[in-house]
């Protein structure tokens, strides 16, 4: 399905072509996972109803997420879960084609989602949506309306760590700490997407923008060496225990699915991330 055999999963991204050959079959369920930062003032799920690839259904990261926080979308409870994706007509028998109109962004928080509830016949549509279009393969605004499935959840936590996890890291480096977010950002030079929060990294973290695992023109995932060259470039060891981060446990999705491509182990995303850590409090901060 992938483009480089060299991928330790490479079931993990399929390419636009596997996708236009298989977009008909009825194991196939495609989602738009597109999610866009409060500052771009945009709106994924009308951007969804304008122009989508044929039977995809929206995957709302904020709406399926844990209502009982302030936080931007945490994860919710397996059994809401497994409510949402069944109510999108997805069953644990599907296998799973995320995308999103970025090329890779948020479709990755989509991807890891389905592994953190147990399922993992989840792929990412490589390069995306503008992939898709590029290749003038068909997109269409007709209304969608899955079929009720049965989904069930469960929930594996070694793919996830909370705040209370990642301060007792700090001290115990027992795994490192890699941030998806910008250099600027990253150093405290550049402000927050999200009023309140203070700037600069979890101490001891390294970083890697997320958008370097891309190639900026084709926006298909980066060849296994070059991915291993860009980890290896950011300070991080593949084979030790990672925990990755970002702006709210987006973007670090992408850091986690480029560990998975190259058979790191094991990598879990710290879900709160700057959303949580930069909020005035206890928790300590390096610029």
């Amino acid at each position: 399905m992938a483009n480089d055999p060299a991928y330790a999963h490479p079931e993990t991204l399929v390419s636009s072509e596997w996708l236009a050959a298989h977009l008909n079959d009825p194991e196939i369920r495609i989602v738009d996972a597109t999610y866009h930062l409060p500052t771009a003032k945009r709106d994924p799920r009308a951007e969804y109803g304008a122009e989508r690839i044929p039977g995809a259904v929206f995957f709302d990261i904020d709406g399926i997420s844990d209502p009982n926080t302030e936080l931007p979308h945490m994860i919710p409870k397996a059994a809401d879960f497994a409510v949402a994706v069944s109510a999108l007509g997805i069953s644990n028998d599907h296998h799973v084609i995320c995308y999103d109109t970025h090329g890779l962004m948020s479709a990755a928080r989509a991807w890891w989602m389905f592994r953190l509830f147990g399922h993992d016949r989840v792929s990412l549509l490589d390069g995306g949506l503008p992939k898709w279009k590029r290749e003038g393969r068909p997109v269409d605004g007709r209304p969608v309306a899955p079929a009720r499935a049965d989904f069930t959840a469960r929930l594996r936590p070694e793919l996830v760590r909370s705040k209370a996890e990642v301060k007792s890291n700090i001290a115990s480096q027992a795994a490192q700490v890699l941030d998806a977010r910008s250099a600027g950002r990253f150093r405290g030079a550049d402000p927050e997407p999200r009023p309140g929060l203070r700037g600069g990294h979890i101490p001891g973290s390294q970083n890697l923008p997320y958008n370097l695992l891309v190639d900026a023109d084709t926006k298909v995932v980066l060849a296994a060496a070059q991915l291993r060259a860009k980890f290896a470039e950011a300070g991080i060891d593949p084979a030790k225990p990672v925990i990755t981060s970002c702006g709210s446990g987006v973007t670090a999705c992408v850091l986690a699915l480029g560990l998975h491509l190259i058979g790191a182990g094991p990598v879990a995303v710290y879900d709160g991330s700057w959303s949580e850590w930069g909020l005035p409090g206890d928790t300590p901060v390096e610029k």
